[in-house]
């Protein structure tokens, strides 16, 4: 097992990998900004390290600074959590050049499913089901970009290869925007990412967002965790997550999980790592995959008993997996609820100090987060301060537990989104399960705070 882990991260997750390093008796170095250092993590951790100033570019992105911190404090390896580094393929490889073990897949996995073409390209040749789309970069003939939409079939989506986070993309409708859209988006994407390559692909009207959690160790061992449903969304942002996803069969997953397995053997994936899909009608339409562990990690921990960041650290240490696929038990419902420092109807971030905290408990609920009474939330990062999970036999166990773990959950001094989440919670489609990726900004629209 690995003797000292670096956490490049900060906030909840850096004390969620700190906890796990813990119980594996690995020491735990913590780096962190001017701004973070009454973090939790930071407190309990064997070490600790300033690795400059406030803005995340002079900190938790500066890779020099970070694998200086590894060299000074001799630690084997750095976990990068999600987020800030986590899939950048440049920091992998420098961490692993400087001779430390990056907790996380080789760099050229990372470059291979980061681009959203070449992605595509090698998951259609391990079997798994994708978007019809142009099948890589469109060209200038505007002739064959019409014929390849009218194959595609309107209404089409074009996307930029190097975007996120719901940028560089735009929804065509008829031939007659075609021409002009795929410019613009070509012109856009040039300046935002400094790469115009863009594609196209079938736009979905009102799908889910399904996602297969898998683990796999790099030696041809790989295993699925079931699937989460994260269609709770917000300006592409994920709001609330469940699993397992509603409406979703034993043999579905099966199906789907052994494709994600399998496409991980082939590409020689190593850690944890997420197959995103759209899922409209019955069918899996995969959309990209996330090379690191995710924000949503714990509803899969909870329906499966798995600790999966217990795994990442096991599987870097150059262990192979320790459970097989019929080992792996998926019972009862868990819920996830991102609780942000936001104004939660208008979201604009409210950082500032917390007056009085107090977590929810009782049978079934999980509280996540590095926030304590006093604590500051700087103004410089993700406004996410915490995660708020609950566990039942039944979805509508852990719905209702969720219900009361928020009346339970106290934080004053700023404000929280912890008014909408009550709102989804109680909210009839929600209870029914299965909306589409649309339903929350609909709702929201329509003043349905």
């Amino acid at each position: 097992m690995l003797k000292k882990v670096l956490i490049a991260n900060r906030g909840e997750i850096a004390l969620r990998i700190l906890r796990a390093c813990k119980e594996l008796g690995i020491k735990t170095v913590a780096v962190h900004s001017t701004a973070d250092e009454s973090l939790k993590h930071v407190l309990l951790a064997d070490e600790t390290i300033c690795i400059g100033k406030a803005s995340a570019t002079e900190s938790y992105l500066n890779i020099p600074r970070i694998i200086a911190a590894a060299e000074i404090t001799d630690a084997d390896a750095i976990h990068p959590g999600y987020g800030f580094l986590a899939e950048n393929a440049a920091f992998a490889d420098a961490v692993e050049k400087s001779g430390f073990i990056f907790i996380g897949p080789k760099a050229d996995t990372i470059n291979l499913m980061g681009d959203k073409v070449s992605a595509i390209k090698s998951m259609k040749a391990a079997g798994v089901p994708c978007v019809p789309g142009s099948d890589g970069p469109l060209g200038s003939d505007e002739a064959v970009n019409k014929a390849t939409a009218a194959r595609i079939g309107y209404p089409i989506i074009v996307k930029a290869a190097g975007g996120g986070g719901g940028r560089g993309m735009r929804v065509v409708r008829s031939e007659s925007e075609l021409i002009s859209a795929i410019a613009t988006t070509q012109a856009e994407a040039g300046a935002a990412f400094g790469n115009d390559i863009v594609y196209m692909e079938k736009f979905l009207e009102n799908p889910r967002h399904v996602e297969i959690q898998i683990l796999a160790d790099g030696q041809g061992g790989a295993i699925h965790l079931g699937e989460r449903d994260c269609s709770m969304q917000r300006r592409h942002q994920k709001v609330v997550e469940e699993a397992p996803a509603p409406g979703i069969t034993p043999e579905m997953r099966a199906k789907i999980g052994a494709r994600c397995c399998q496409a991980c053997v082939e590409i020689g994936y190593r850690g944890a790592g997420t197959f995103e899909f759209l899922f409209e009608n019955g069918e899996f339409y995969f959309i990209e995959m996330n090379t690191r562990i995710q924000v949503e990690h714990p509803v899969s921990e909870m329906i499966t008993g798995i600790d999966l960041i217990k795994e990442q650290l096991s599987i870097a240490a150059g262990n192979k997996l320790s459970i097989d696929q019929s080992q792996v038990q998926i019972r009862g419902h868990a819920i996830e609820c991102r609780i942000n420092a936001e104004d939660p109807e208008t979201f604009i971030p409210s950082p500032g100090k917390i007056n009085q905290f107090h977590s929810p408990g009782g049978l079934g609920v999980r509280w996540d987060s590095h926030i304590y009474a006093d604590y500051k939330v700087p103004p410089y990062y993700d406004s996410m301060i915490g995660k708020l999970i609950t566990y039942g036999e039944t979805r509508e166990v852990a719905i209702a537990r969720m219900r009361h773990a928020l009346d339970e959950l106290i934080i004053t001094g700023i404000k929280t989104n912890i008014p909408l989440q009550k709102k989804i919670m109680a909210d009839e489609a929600f209870a029914k399960g299965g909306a589409n990726i649309h339903y929350l900004e609909k709702k929201l629209g329509m003043g349905g705070h």
